[in-house]
């Protein structure tokens, strides 16, 4: 685990109806207001609500056209911070990173013209600022909407996942490693580039009418967070899911494309759900195929909550360079959490490691990490 100070303003104008998918909609559920910024938002609420330019009527017809001055949705402000402490016995780690800001974040998120919607995300790391997401999308209709920017890959059903909602201290390997920039397969860009996706959810089913089918496909540079493209290669990557009953996504997810003359092709497997009682459980499996070799990598964690406020949480993963066991990395994990309060939690989380390849093999860590939105 390293040592980092993240600072993020992400300025995401986000529609009220924007339709739940499956890799955005525990984001946009954990990115809720908190004590400061709903009084905010209350405020430019009311001071929107009254600006004549921003009054529409419910039997206003919709025109495009550059004098357009309504059809837009007051913005909503958020934030919220995590921060880490963290201890290791392993030889080189030299008693853990201890204290840290792992991340703070605010944003801002609403619609225009009722079907677009955008988001601008920054970030600091320790001195260094840099774009995380800025994209636009057209949102009409539930079985094609169109996005434009640089945004997460539609690879895996963690990666999208906001930092309250993984169950963990961290991302996974399978994510950190499957979704990682090309170029030295670094995951500081967190899964992101910059491209065109089209995605959908059809075919409605059950008694509470859910979506049984969603989908994404996309073209993206292939050069990761914040570069434009280096050698006219681009990724094709894409998702099928399944949810046959309300909460429960099965899913398949395929990825091919070229970078700085390296090949690779990538699929996986996965399951999430989660219902309303706290109840959690996910797990993914991925193979890497590229020019020198191939690895292969998986996890599984879930969630059982013990009342309102105490949940335990338990993992287990494994990444395999060259699809060996002689250099496996596993790390068997137990996570209680304590929900204070909506906008408030204290995480802890034991790791047991077995890393077959050092010479420190077997290793223990403890961290402890604080939530609060603000």
């Amino acid at each position: 685990m390293k040592k980092s100070f993240l600072f993020t303003l992400a300025i995401c104008l986000a529609t009220p109806t924007w339709a739940e998918t499956p890799e955005e909609s525990s984001e946009l559920e954990s990115e809720g207001s908190g004590f400061v910024t709903s009084a905010l938002n209350n405020a430019i609420e009311s001071a929107w609500a009254a600006a004549p330019q921003n009054s529409t009527s419910a039997s206003s017809s919709l025109q495009y056209g550059r004098k357009v001055t309504g059809f837009a949705s007051a913005p909503k402000f958020g934030g919220y911070y995590i921060g880490k402490y963290e201890y290791s016995d392993r030889d080189a780690a030299k008693g853990g990173s201890g204290f840290s800001q792992r991340l703070i974040r605010a944003y801002v998120d609403g619609t225009i013209l009722n079907d677009f919607k955008y988001r601008i995300q920054v970030q600091i790391n320790n001195d260094k600022f840099h774009m995380k997401d800025v994209f636009i999308e057209w949102q009409r209709y539930d079985f094609a909407r169109i996005k434009v920017g640089q945004f997460k890959r539609a690879f895996g059903f963690e990666n999208p996942m906001n930092p309250w909602d993984i169950l963990s201290g961290d991302y996974s390997y399978f994510t950190k490693k499957m979704t990682a920039d090309y170029k030295g397969d670094t995951w500081g860009g967190g899964g992101r580039d910059q491209g065109i996706q089209v995605q959908g959810d059809f075919l409605k089913i059950g008694q509470d009418n859910h979506y049984l089918i969603h989908y994404q496909a996309g073209v993206w540079n292939g050069e990761g967070i914040n570069k434009s493209d280096a050698d006219g290669k681009k990724d094709y990557i894409g998702t099928i899911q399944f949810q046959p009953v309300k909460g429960l996504f099965i899913g398949a997810f395929g990825w091919t494309g070229e970078a700085g003359g390296e090949k690779r092709d990538k699929y996986a497997f996965g399951f999430k759900y989660d219902d309303k009682a706290g109840w959690s459980v996910r797990g993914e499996w991925g193979h890497n195929h590229y020019s020198s070799g191939n690895d292969d990598v998986w996890y599984i964690v879930g969630g059982v909550p013990v009342n309102d406020w105490f949940k335990v949480n338990a993992q287990y993963q494994t990444y395999r360079p060259g699809k060996s066991w002689t250099t496996a990395q596993c790390t068997y994990s137990i996570i209680p959490e304590f929900q204070i309060h909506k906008n408030l939690k204290l995480q802890l989380q034991y790791n047991w490691n077995d890393f077959r390849a050092t010479y420190d093999k077997h290793f223990n860590q403890l961290c402890a990490e604080l939530y609060f939105r603000f």
